[in-house]
């Protein structure tokens, strides 16, 4: 009697999705046409009207982050994979891996210098290897820039007085300090860095389906925020705090 009374079950589960399945594949070509253009035109993550390559910054950074250039992507990744590898699976650590280098990089070269006197051939000139100073320049002032940047934001976030936004970020610095006691900073960096370089590509190439989905968690994540905000943020006061003078 239960055997028959679930198989009964499922076949009535198996008649409604095909149900629903005729019924979709009846509507006609034009109106899914029409509604995949009108989802296509309004339903783009953080209102991006340019393509992914130039929002990224449109030059090689963004060929090597969408993997127009396979080869130079997958170097780029295979390499802070090593690193990580060497770093958190091997235990090396930063000077053990300079030393090492550093010892071979002589080796190559007094070999290299001493070949030819070995070998009865004329001497040869070792390439000096000598880094631009233009470079740690430039590295230096992007980084600057972006941690001034930085300052600047948690430093008006603090004196302007909104609390709710003051909420929002603590709270997120909060779930930074909590996610960087799992893992160490170079595992945190190598997450961010395989994200970098997977996560637009998948985009750029499943851009309608990742927007419908992220359009519907952030409906249901709206419709929260103001059952939260009608029972608990809007009793909080606005604007900057005043102090009350006692005489």
């Amino acid at each position: 009697m239960p055997e028959k009374i679930s198989e009964d079950l499922f076949n009535n589960l198996v008649e409604t999705i095909a149900d629903s399945v005729s019924k979709q594949k009846s509507v006609s070509f034009f109106e899914e046409e029409k509604s995949n253009s009108v989802v296509s035109g309004f339903n783009r993550l953080f209102g991006r009207q340019r393509p992914v390559h130039h929002i990224l910054g449109g030059g090689k950074s963004a060929d090597v982050l969408l993997w127009r250039n396979k080869k130079i992507s997958a170097s780029f990744l295979a390499s802070a994979t090593l690193i990580w590898v060497l770093f958190e699976w091997l235990n090396y650590h930063f000077l053990t891996l300079l030393s090492f280098a550093l010892v071979l990089g002589m080796v190559v070269q007094f070999v290299w210098s001493n070949a030819s006197g070995l070998l009865n051939r004329s001497s040869s000139q070792v390439p000096h290897l000598v880094l631009p100073d233009e470079l740690f320049v430039s590295i230096g002032r992007s980084v600057g820039a972006e941690v001034n940047r930085g300052l600047q934001y948690l430093q008006d976030v603090s004196c302007q007085g909104n609390l709710k936004q003051f909420l929002v970020i603590a709270v997120s610095l909060w779930v930074a300090a909590v996610i960087g006691s799992w893992c160490n900073f170079l595992t945190v960096l190598y997450i961010g860095f395989v994200a970098a370089h997977t996560l637009p590509v998948l985009y750029e190439r499943y851009d309608e389906q990742i927007d419908g989905f992220v359009y519907k968690m952030l409906d249901q994540f709206q419709n929260h925020y103001k059952k939260l905000d009608s029972g608990f943020l809007s009793k909080i006061p606005k604007g900057k705090f005043k102090l009350k003078k006692h005489d």
